[in-house]
């Protein structure tokens, strides 16, 4: 039996720029990380008396004879890619699905190194980054950008380079006591709804042909952001001006990005003192993330009484084997 699990992840800088259509012809850059919020996979081989040979458990429960019934795509296609048979696997996580965080990648890279090390296998966060990209975004045939399954396998707070048809990870050098800072400005909230990110990142996806321009500042913001991060005597405030200024631009990129709603929500965390913040991921729902100074943040929680605050810490792991046992598995002739 393996468990294992994967992070959630933050994007605070460059989102757009990690989709294949901009990256390849301009380059991309992202800012993100990593916290303390987990989706766990659980696998083991099926015993061969029940009459379906795979069961798979998430906000459903499917029993299939074999994997090409199953519903679940990304299952499905991790099953087929890894040759994977008479499986009993189960998904649990610390917080909702399609909710910004990068859920769905987290899931691909904690399913696809359970099923590797099922079979006894070590891989490296660089080719399990790989496959879950190559998973998600050719088998699956899903838009979006590749940040996410990056972040998942690597974990940390770093800054992630596109160029052509490859990818670099470099890990910021923050001094402690400023990340600590960092993450103690930072607040986390649900706004209670989420969404497909499919559908607006196939509008992101257009939007890489067609609005190089704002694409380009986001790209220059991660220079920005990280100059702000690394230099020990520089306004750590500047972090929370350039996210609003990413908010700004955000909106010029698709309508479906943000709601009437969601922009009171976040008008209402500005007037109480927030500097800056963002809808995580492709947008249209899931969590909003605020950069405010300390003596605010009682007011911002406040003003957005109605939304869960979430307390998270950044973290360091990324995907990680939690308990191994190895397995006897003879494939059915």
């Amino acid at each position: 039996m393996i468990m294992t699990k994967a992070p959630f992840r933050m994007s605070f800088f460059g989102g757009g720029t990690d989709y294949p259509p901009f990256f390849m012809e301009h380059g991309g850059s992202v800012l993100s990380t990593t916290f303390d919020k987990y989706v766990y996979v659980s696998v083991r081989h099926l015993p061969r008396f029940f009459a379906y040979r795979t069961q798979v458990i998430y906000s459903k429960i499917e029993r299939v004879v074999s994997e090409e019934e199953l519903e679940h795509p990304l299952v499905r296609e991790a099953m087929r890619y890894l040759d994977m048979h008479n499986l009993h696997i189960t998904y649990d996580a610390d917080l909702p699905a399609r909710s910004g965080l990068g859920s769905s990648s987290a899931f691909a890279a904690a399913l696809i190194g359970a099923f590797h090390a099922l079979k006894g296998q070590y891989v490296p966060p660089g080719q399990l980054a790989e496959e879950c990209i190559y998973v998600e975004r050719t088998l699956c045939g899903e838009d979006g950008g590749w940040q996410d399954q990056i972040a998942a396998c690597y974990g940390g707070f770093n800054r992630i380079d596109f160029k052509g048809s490859q990818f670099e990870v470099h890990p910021l050098i923050i001094p402690k006591e400023r990340k600590q800072a960092l993450n103690r400005n930072l607040m986390l909230f649900f706004t209670g709804f989420t969404r497909f990110s499919s559908d607006i990142a196939k509008e992101q996806t257009k939007a890489a042909s067609e609005k190089e321009r704002e694409l380009e500042e986001m790209l220059a913001l991660v220079d920005e952001a990280e100059n702000v991060l690394v230099n020990r005597h520089g306004d750590l405030d500047a972090f929370g001006h350039l996210l609003h200024h990413t908010w700004v631009l955000k909106q010029r990129m698709s309508k479906r990005i943000s709601t009437s709603q969601l922009d009171e929500i976040y008008e209402a965390a500005r007037r109480a003192g927030a500097l800056g913040g963002k809808l995580l991921g492709a947008g249209g729902g899931g969590f909003f993330v605020f950069y405010v100074p300390a003596q605010y943040q009682e007011g911002v929680k406040n003003a957005l009484s109605g939304l869960l605050h979430v307390p998270f810490s950044f973290e360091e792991d990324g995907t990680k084997v939690l308990y191994y046992v190895p397995e006897d598995y003879e494939k059915e002739n």
